[in-house]
């Protein structure tokens, strides 16, 4: 669901992904490639369509290049019924496509660490500003729960990105299934919900 051809445009056309063109442009040893071949390379080396991926959602944009269905145009109920499920599908693939991304560059990682170092920087005010030197046992016994906590949190937040993940994967490939079998019906024309750019690089 995700547009070689907006990708290789956006990749090509968008300063955002200035990196990632050179890393493609070095990889290819083309000074100045076009969209058809950006498309092509991205199809043969598919890592660097992965990267383009995760660049995506790292800054919340969907890599899900495909619209809703729009229902008042399929008039057959068997149609209507696989097209309902690919909405359903869309939107909670939209929702839980943050958990494709891998979870150590994820900012649930940035937050924890600086709730941490909050943490930090507060046991060393109590124990030297407010000269509770006698209590300063217990003060760090409390510093080293919250970091046991935030380990034991980060575990559990890493188990759900790795189930998310495959849930996101399993419902990707069932969605791609379904709109294969309605555009196989003639139920619908898939070139017509692609969305073809980004509001977020507007």
């Amino acid at each position: 669901m995700t547009d070689l051809e907006r990708a290789a445009r956006e990749i090509r056309e968008v300063g955002f992904y200035d990196r990632l063109y050179q890393d493609l442009r070095e990889a290819m040893g083309e000074k100045n490639p076009d969209v058809g071949t950006i498309r092509t390379f991205l199809q043969e080396r598919p890592e660097f369509l992965e990267e383009y991926k995760q660049l995506n959602v790292e800054y919340n944009i969907s890599n899900i290049h495909l619209r809703d269905i729009p229902l008042e145009e399929v008039a057959d109920p068997e149609c209507r019924r696989d097209a309902e499920a690919v909405n359903r599908n869309l939107a909670l693939l939209r929702a839980i496509e943050k958990y494709t991304l891998e979870f150590e560059k994820s900012s649930f990682l940035v937050l924890l660490f600086s709730i941490e170092f909050f943490v930090l920087f507060s046991v060393q005010y109590f124990i030297v500003l407010l000269s509770l030197k006698e209590y300063q046992w217990y003060i760090y016994g409390l510093f080293l729960m919250s970091i046991l906590v935030a380990w034991w949190y980060a575990r559990r937040e890493k188990e759900k990105y790795r189930r998310e993940k495959e849930r996101f994967e399993r419902l990707y490939a069932e969605t791609l299934e379904r709109l294969q079998r309605l555009e196989e019906r003639a139920c619908i024309d898939r070139e017509t919900l692609i969305i073809r750019e980004s509001d977020e690089h507007v």
